[in-house]
């Protein structure tokens, strides 16, 4: 009896050492310092809140602001915490193109960066003046400017990106969506999205 007891025990505390990492174990201590920093990043995560006085999230764009009406740019306001943040970044684009019902690419209709971090942008702000130091690249209409909502068929959705930047941008000259993106590899510290969709009026 002794010796059958005698070795339980020499099995329990041989298997509690199995699993039981040592202070040696690198892999392990890396995978939890690891999981801690994923959780403290997902705690302190920002959420960058887009807002504009034209429409709300996931309403529809009045036409004044499409190739309908004036085509002027929507006024869009931000706010989050971006104590660190240099600069914000905007991108606006409709993935719906040209047919929702099949899709065949993102139609870019804005692009701006560089804009000041407590500035908001007004209605049509990128005609009549961005604020200081913001500077707007190009659409696919290849201009330097906001170019509204002109769906060929059906409802389209037009997403308003905004990336809160660690850094102010150089070296771009004529920026395109592409350039942008790639400029901003590593600097984003938050982003946030307005979405608004937009039709054609039928034809009488």
């Amino acid at each position: 009896m002794r010796a059958s007891a005698f070795c339980v025990l020499f099995l329990l505390i041989l298997a509690c050492k199995r699993e039981t990492p040592s202070a040696g174990d690198s892999s392990t201590a890396l995978a939890s310092g690891s999981a801690a920093t994923d959780t403290a990043s997902r705690s302190n995560a920002m959420t960058l809140k887009i807002t504009s006085s034209a429409f709300q999230q996931g309403g529809s764009i009045p036409a004044k602001y499409t190739c309908e009406g004036q085509d002027v740019s929507p006024p869009l306001a931000w706010a989050g915490a971006l104590g660190s943040a240099r600069s914000i970044a905007m991108i606006v684009d409709d993935p719906d193109a040209p047919d929702p019902a099949k899709p065949e690419r993102v139609y870019v209709h804005w692009v701006a960066y560089n804009i000041p971090v407590g500035a908001s942008l007004a209605e049509n702000a990128s005609k009549s003046g961005m604020p200081k130091g913001a500077v707007q690249g190009k659409n696919d209409w290849g201009k330097p400017q906001y170019g509204g909502p002109c769906p060929p068929i059906g409802r389209h959705r037009y997403f308003f990106k905004l990336y809160a930047l660690d850094t102010e941008l150089t070296g771009l000259s004529a920026a395109t969506k592409s350039d942008l993106e790639s400029a901003m590899k590593g600097h984003v510290l938050d982003s946030g999205e307005l979405m608004g969709t937009y039709q054609k009026a039928a034809k009488k």
